[in-house]
Protein backbone atom coordinates (compact mmCIF):
# COMPACT_ATOMS: atom_id res chain seq x y z
CA UNK A 1 0.00 0.00 0.00
CA UNK A 2 1.25 3.14 -1.11
CA UNK A 3 2.09 6.68 1.44
CA UNK A 4 1.94 10.24 0.62
CA UNK A 5 4.75 12.10 2.35
CA UNK A 6 3.81 15.63 2.69
CA UNK A 7 6.80 18.29 2.59
CA UNK A 8 6.86 21.74 4.46
CA UNK A 9 8.75 23.82 1.99
CA UNK A 10 7.79 27.04 3.94
CA UNK A 11 10.38 29.79 2.44
CA UNK A 12 9.07 29.81 -1.17
CA UNK A 13 8.18 33.09 -1.00
CA UNK A 14 10.31 34.26 1.43
CA UNK A 15 14.05 32.90 2.14
CA UNK A 16 14.87 33.01 5.73
CA UNK A 17 18.25 30.84 5.32
CA UNK A 18 19.58 30.17 2.14
CA UNK A 19 21.06 27.26 2.87
CA UNK A 20 18.10 25.58 4.30
CA UNK A 21 16.20 26.88 1.61
CA UNK A 22 17.63 25.21 -1.32
CA UNK A 23 18.45 22.16 1.12
CA UNK A 24 14.67 21.84 1.49
CA UNK A 25 13.98 21.91 -1.94
CA UNK A 26 16.89 19.59 -3.26
CA UNK A 27 15.65 17.07 -0.68
CA UNK A 28 12.46 17.30 -2.20
CA UNK A 29 13.53 16.73 -6.00
CA UNK A 30 15.52 13.60 -4.24
CA UNK A 31 12.32 12.47 -2.34
CA UNK A 32 10.70 12.20 -5.79
CA UNK A 33 13.48 10.78 -7.50
CA UNK A 34 13.37 8.07 -4.80
CA UNK A 35 9.57 7.60 -3.91
CA UNK A 36 9.26 3.88 -3.06
CA UNK A 37 6.78 2.10 -5.85
CA UNK A 38 2.57 3.49 -5.20
CA UNK A 39 3.84 6.42 -2.83
CA UNK A 40 3.48 9.99 -3.53
CA UNK A 41 5.14 13.78 -2.38
CA UNK A 42 2.63 16.67 -1.65
CA UNK A 43 4.28 20.26 -0.67
CA UNK A 44 2.86 22.63 1.83
CA UNK A 45 3.57 26.04 1.42
CA UNK A 46 2.32 29.67 3.19
CA UNK A 47 -0.11 31.42 1.79
CA UNK A 48 1.40 33.24 -1.89
CA UNK A 49 3.73 29.83 -2.48
CA UNK A 50 3.86 28.08 -5.12
CA UNK A 51 6.14 25.23 -5.09
CA UNK A 52 7.39 24.68 -8.75
CA UNK A 53 8.89 21.23 -8.26
CA UNK A 54 7.93 18.85 -10.83
CA UNK A 55 6.76 15.61 -9.73
CA UNK A 56 5.21 16.73 -6.65
CA UNK A 57 1.65 14.92 -6.29
CA UNK A 58 -0.04 18.50 -5.07
CA UNK A 59 0.56 21.47 -3.31
CA UNK A 60 -1.27 22.51 -0.20
CA UNK A 61 -1.15 26.18 0.28
CA UNK A 62 -1.92 27.36 3.52
CA UNK A 63 -4.25 30.47 4.64
CA UNK A 64 -1.67 32.18 6.25
CA UNK A 65 1.83 33.87 5.04
CA UNK A 66 5.23 32.67 6.03
CA UNK A 67 5.78 35.17 8.77
CA UNK A 68 2.27 34.93 10.38
CA UNK A 69 2.56 31.37 10.05
CA UNK A 70 5.86 30.76 11.98
CA UNK A 71 4.41 32.50 14.93
CA UNK A 72 1.07 30.62 14.56
CA UNK A 73 2.64 27.35 14.69
CA UNK A 74 4.66 28.23 17.60
CA UNK A 75 1.73 28.94 19.43
CA UNK A 76 0.36 25.34 18.49
CA UNK A 77 -2.07 26.58 15.90
CA UNK A 78 -2.24 24.91 12.77
CA UNK A 79 -4.87 25.52 10.47
CA UNK A 80 -5.47 24.18 7.04
CA UNK A 81 -2.12 21.52 7.19
CA UNK A 82 -3.97 18.62 7.32
CA UNK A 83 -3.15 14.86 8.49
CA UNK A 84 -0.78 12.41 7.71
CA UNK A 85 2.98 11.67 6.96
CA UNK A 86 4.32 15.76 7.39
CA UNK A 87 8.53 15.69 6.91
CA UNK A 88 9.91 19.47 7.82
CA UNK A 89 13.52 20.31 6.52
CA UNK A 90 13.78 22.71 9.23
CA UNK A 91 12.16 23.08 12.41
CA UNK A 92 9.41 25.05 10.70
CA UNK A 93 6.52 22.34 11.84
CA UNK A 94 2.86 21.43 12.52
CA UNK A 95 3.55 20.30 16.07
CA UNK A 96 0.47 19.25 17.57
CA UNK A 97 -1.16 16.80 19.55
CA UNK A 98 -1.61 13.51 16.93
CA UNK A 99 -1.87 9.73 17.20
CA UNK A 100 0.75 8.09 14.98
CA UNK A 101 -0.38 4.85 16.21
CA UNK A 102 -4.05 4.25 15.42
CA UNK A 103 -4.08 7.42 12.75
CA UNK A 104 -1.05 7.41 10.60
CA UNK A 105 -0.13 10.47 11.31
CA UNK A 106 3.54 11.89 11.65
CA UNK A 107 5.57 15.31 12.17
CA UNK A 108 9.61 14.79 11.42
CA UNK A 109 11.54 17.88 12.10
CA UNK A 110 14.71 19.08 11.29
CA UNK A 111 17.60 20.73 13.08
CA UNK A 112 20.62 21.82 10.95
CA UNK A 113 22.59 23.65 13.77
CA UNK A 114 22.68 24.41 17.51
CA UNK A 115 23.34 28.09 17.13
CA UNK A 116 20.28 29.00 19.49
CA UNK A 117 22.00 27.31 22.48
CA UNK A 118 25.26 27.14 21.87
CA UNK A 119 26.05 30.66 20.92
CA UNK A 120 22.39 32.64 20.58
CA UNK A 121 25.01 35.87 20.71
CA UNK A 122 25.00 35.33 16.71
CA UNK A 123 21.33 35.31 16.06
CA UNK A 124 18.93 37.83 16.97
CA UNK A 125 16.42 37.17 19.83
CA UNK A 126 13.43 36.65 17.86
CA UNK A 127 15.37 33.75 16.05
CA UNK A 128 17.01 32.63 19.48
CA UNK A 129 13.16 32.63 20.88
CA UNK A 130 10.95 30.84 18.12
CA UNK A 131 14.04 28.11 17.85
CA UNK A 132 14.02 26.88 21.46
CA UNK A 133 10.44 27.03 21.64
CA UNK A 134 10.01 25.11 18.18
CA UNK A 135 12.42 22.52 19.49
CA UNK A 136 10.09 22.51 23.19
CA UNK A 137 7.42 21.58 20.39
CA UNK A 138 9.13 19.03 19.17
CA UNK A 139 10.01 17.25 22.43
CA UNK A 140 6.34 17.30 22.70
CA UNK A 141 4.67 16.58 19.81
CA UNK A 142 7.52 15.42 16.90
CA UNK A 143 7.84 11.72 16.45
CA UNK A 144 11.47 12.40 14.94
CA UNK A 145 14.15 14.97 15.01
CA UNK A 146 16.69 14.58 12.13
CA UNK A 147 20.02 16.20 12.49
CA UNK A 148 22.83 16.49 10.02
CA UNK A 149 25.16 14.43 12.32
CA UNK A 150 26.08 11.87 14.76
CA UNK A 151 28.01 14.80 17.42
CA UNK A 152 24.72 16.93 17.04
CA UNK A 153 22.85 13.73 18.14
CA UNK A 154 24.32 13.30 21.39
CA UNK A 155 24.71 17.22 21.39
CA UNK A 156 21.15 17.73 20.76
CA UNK A 157 19.64 15.83 24.05
CA UNK A 158 21.63 18.44 26.36
CA UNK A 159 18.99 20.72 25.07
CA UNK A 160 15.73 18.67 24.86
CA UNK A 161 14.56 15.47 26.15
CA UNK A 162 13.82 13.66 22.48
CA UNK A 163 14.89 10.14 23.84
CA UNK A 164 15.57 7.59 21.12
CA UNK A 165 13.63 9.93 18.25
CA UNK A 166 16.73 11.45 17.33
CA UNK A 167 17.80 10.63 13.60
CA UNK A 168 20.87 11.40 11.55
CA UNK A 169 20.65 12.05 8.40
CA UNK A 170 22.94 13.87 6.52
CA UNK A 171 22.57 17.28 3.58
CA UNK A 172 24.63 17.33 1.19
CA UNK A 173 25.95 19.97 -1.64
CA UNK A 174 23.39 22.12 -3.72
CA UNK A 175 22.30 20.10 -6.90
CA UNK A 176 24.20 20.59 -10.17
CA UNK A 177 26.56 22.95 -7.62
CA UNK A 178 29.97 23.54 -10.01
CA UNK A 179 32.24 25.73 -11.18
CA UNK A 180 30.41 28.47 -13.78
CA UNK A 181 31.81 29.25 -17.18
CA UNK A 182 32.80 32.97 -16.46
CA UNK A 183 34.11 32.23 -13.03
CA UNK A 184 37.11 34.39 -13.73
CA UNK A 185 34.77 37.24 -14.50
CA UNK A 186 32.78 36.73 -11.29
CA UNK A 187 35.76 36.54 -9.24
CA UNK A 188 36.65 39.66 -10.63
CA UNK A 189 33.49 41.47 -10.43
CA UNK A 190 34.07 40.61 -6.45
CA UNK A 191 37.12 42.52 -6.48
CA UNK A 192 39.06 39.09 -5.33
CA UNK A 193 42.79 38.85 -5.71
CA UNK A 194 44.52 35.99 -7.75
CA UNK A 195 45.93 34.00 -4.81
CA UNK A 196 43.90 33.67 -1.66
CA UNK A 197 42.20 31.53 0.93
CA UNK A 198 38.75 31.16 1.59
CA UNK A 199 37.68 31.75 5.36
CA UNK A 200 34.46 30.87 7.17
CA UNK A 201 33.25 30.99 10.53
CA UNK A 202 32.05 33.54 13.11
CA UNK A 203 34.11 36.70 14.20
CA UNK A 204 35.48 35.30 16.90
CA UNK A 205 36.88 31.95 15.80
CA UNK A 206 37.96 33.62 12.68
CA UNK A 207 41.01 35.47 14.34
CA UNK A 208 42.79 31.97 14.20
CA UNK A 209 41.75 31.78 10.18
CA UNK A 210 43.26 35.42 9.85
CA UNK A 211 46.51 34.47 11.38
CA UNK A 212 46.85 31.05 9.44
CA UNK A 213 46.78 32.98 6.42
CA UNK A 214 49.06 36.05 7.60
CA UNK A 215 51.54 32.61 8.40
CA UNK A 216 50.92 31.06 4.79
CA UNK A 217 51.48 34.64 3.06
CA UNK A 218 48.16 34.67 1.32
CA UNK A 219 45.03 36.78 1.03
CA UNK A 220 42.03 35.60 2.94
CA UNK A 221 38.44 35.90 1.56
CA UNK A 222 36.09 35.74 4.27
CA UNK A 223 32.27 34.46 2.95
CA UNK A 224 28.91 34.84 4.89
CA UNK A 225 29.91 37.88 6.69
CA UNK A 226 26.90 39.54 8.34
CA UNK A 227 25.87 42.94 7.08
CA UNK A 228 28.35 45.67 8.59
CA UNK A 229 31.25 43.29 9.67
CA UNK A 230 33.76 44.11 7.51
CA UNK A 231 35.24 46.85 10.00
CA UNK A 232 35.31 44.83 12.76
CA UNK A 233 37.12 41.93 10.67
CA UNK A 234 39.37 43.99 9.01
CA UNK A 235 40.58 44.90 12.89
CA UNK A 236 41.45 41.17 13.67
CA UNK A 237 43.11 40.81 10.53
CA UNK A 238 45.52 43.39 11.34
CA UNK A 239 45.90 42.52 15.00
CA UNK A 240 46.99 38.93 14.23
CA UNK A 241 49.37 40.19 11.03
CA UNK A 242 47.08 39.91 7.68
CA UNK A 243 47.13 43.73 6.51
CA UNK A 244 43.42 44.87 6.08
CA UNK A 245 44.23 45.33 2.51
CA UNK A 246 44.64 41.62 2.74
CA UNK A 247 41.47 40.54 3.77
CA UNK A 248 38.53 40.56 1.66
CA UNK A 249 34.96 40.20 3.58
CA UNK A 250 31.69 38.97 1.81
CA UNK A 251 28.12 38.74 2.84
CA UNK A 252 26.16 36.16 1.36
CA UNK A 253 26.06 35.08 -2.20
CA UNK A 254 24.38 33.26 -4.71
CA UNK A 255 25.38 29.37 -5.29
CA UNK A 256 27.04 30.71 -8.60
CA UNK A 257 29.38 32.85 -7.25
CA UNK A 258 30.71 30.75 -4.05
CA UNK A 259 31.01 28.20 -6.43
CA UNK A 260 33.54 30.63 -8.79
CA UNK A 261 34.93 31.99 -5.42
CA UNK A 262 35.69 28.37 -3.73
CA UNK A 263 36.74 27.09 -7.23
CA UNK A 264 39.84 30.03 -7.55
CA UNK A 265 40.59 29.02 -3.62
CA UNK A 266 44.04 27.65 -3.12
CA UNK A 267 42.07 26.85 0.42
CA UNK A 268 39.35 26.63 2.34
CA UNK A 269 39.77 26.97 6.38
CA UNK A 270 36.49 26.21 8.47
CA UNK A 271 37.34 27.81 11.80
CA UNK A 272 34.23 27.54 13.98
CA UNK A 273 33.88 24.43 16.18
CA UNK A 274 29.83 24.81 16.79
CA UNK A 275 27.51 22.41 16.13
CA UNK A 276 26.17 22.72 12.77
CA UNK A 277 26.01 21.80 9.39
CA UNK A 278 29.42 23.14 7.25
CA UNK A 279 27.46 24.19 4.01
CA UNK A 280 30.63 25.89 2.96
CA UNK A 281 32.95 23.13 3.71
CA UNK A 282 31.09 20.91 1.94
CA UNK A 283 30.36 22.51 -0.89
CA UNK A 284 34.31 22.75 -1.25
CA UNK A 285 34.94 19.30 -1.03
CA UNK A 286 32.77 19.08 -3.92
CA UNK A 287 34.59 21.23 -6.22
CA UNK A 288 37.94 19.22 -4.65
CA UNK A 289 39.23 22.26 -3.17
CA UNK A 290 41.61 21.05 -0.16
CA UNK A 291 40.28 21.94 3.25
CA UNK A 292 41.45 22.76 6.59
CA UNK A 293 39.12 22.57 9.42
CA UNK A 294 39.12 22.95 13.49
CA UNK A 295 38.83 19.78 15.02
CA UNK A 296 35.43 19.48 16.37
CA UNK A 297 32.68 16.56 16.61
CA UNK A 298 30.74 17.59 13.25
CA UNK A 299 34.13 17.88 11.52
CA UNK A 300 35.23 14.16 12.55
CA UNK A 301 32.14 13.16 11.37
CA UNK A 302 31.03 15.22 7.72
CA UNK A 303 34.48 15.95 6.88
CA UNK A 304 36.48 13.18 8.18
CA UNK A 305 39.54 11.90 6.25
CA UNK A 306 38.26 14.83 3.63
CA UNK A 307 40.72 17.34 4.93
CA UNK A 308 43.13 18.21 7.59
CA UNK A 309 41.20 18.25 10.79
CA UNK A 310 43.65 20.37 13.52
CA UNK A 311 43.84 22.19 16.54
CA UNK A 312 43.76 25.87 16.46
CA UNK A 313 47.07 25.99 17.23
CA UNK A 314 47.95 23.62 14.33
CA UNK A 315 45.71 26.30 11.97
CA UNK A 316 49.30 27.95 10.61
CA UNK A 317 50.80 24.81 10.10
CA UNK A 318 48.37 22.69 8.77
CA UNK A 319 47.03 25.82 6.17
CA UNK A 320 51.19 26.85 4.75
CA UNK A 321 51.08 22.57 4.07
CA UNK A 322 47.76 22.86 1.81
CA UNK A 323 48.08 25.57 -0.04
CA UNK A 324 51.89 24.24 -0.71
CA UNK A 325 53.07 20.50 -0.85
CA UNK A 326 49.86 19.18 0.44
CA UNK A 327 47.78 20.78 -2.15
CA UNK A 328 47.25 17.58 -4.44
CA UNK A 329 46.48 15.14 -1.81
CA UNK A 330 43.99 17.70 0.05
CA UNK A 331 42.38 17.59 -3.64
CA UNK A 332 42.01 14.42 -3.73
CA UNK A 333 40.97 13.17 -0.59
CA UNK A 334 38.30 16.04 -0.60
CA UNK A 335 36.57 14.80 -3.83
CA UNK A 336 37.02 11.21 -2.47
CA UNK A 337 34.74 11.99 0.38
CA UNK A 338 32.14 14.82 -1.36
CA UNK A 339 30.95 11.50 -3.43
CA UNK A 340 29.95 10.07 -0.41
CA UNK A 341 27.08 12.55 0.25
CA UNK A 342 24.04 13.58 -2.37
CA UNK A 343 20.49 14.37 -1.34
CA UNK A 344 19.38 11.36 -3.23
CA UNK A 345 20.75 9.31 -0.62
CA UNK A 346 19.43 11.28 1.96
CA UNK A 347 15.74 11.22 0.88
CA UNK A 348 16.17 7.50 0.82
CA UNK A 349 17.05 7.44 4.58
CA UNK A 350 13.92 9.99 5.06
CA UNK A 351 11.35 7.50 3.57
CA UNK A 352 13.16 4.47 5.87
CA UNK A 353 12.63 6.86 8.18
CA UNK A 354 9.02 7.33 7.50
CA UNK A 355 8.46 3.71 7.03
CA UNK A 356 9.95 2.84 10.30
CA UNK A 357 7.27 4.76 12.08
Amino acid sequence: MGAQLRVVLDQITQVIDADQAGAARDLTVGLLATAPSGCTVEAIVPAGGAADVVGLAGTRVLPLGRRELAGSWQLGIVPGVGRGLIHAPTLMAPLVKHDRLHDDDQVAVTVWDLHAWEAPELMSKGAVAWQRGMLRRAARHADAVVVPSHSMAERIGSFAKLGDRVRVISGAAPDRFAVPADAVQRRAALSLPERYVVLTGSAESLESGFRAAAAADIDAVVLDAADGAEPRLAEIASAVGLPERRAHVRGTLPAEDRAAVLAGASALVATSALSAWPWRAMEAMSLSVPLIAVDSGVHRDVIAEGGSLVSRDELSDALTDAVGNGAARLRVLAGDRARAFSWASSAERVWALHADL
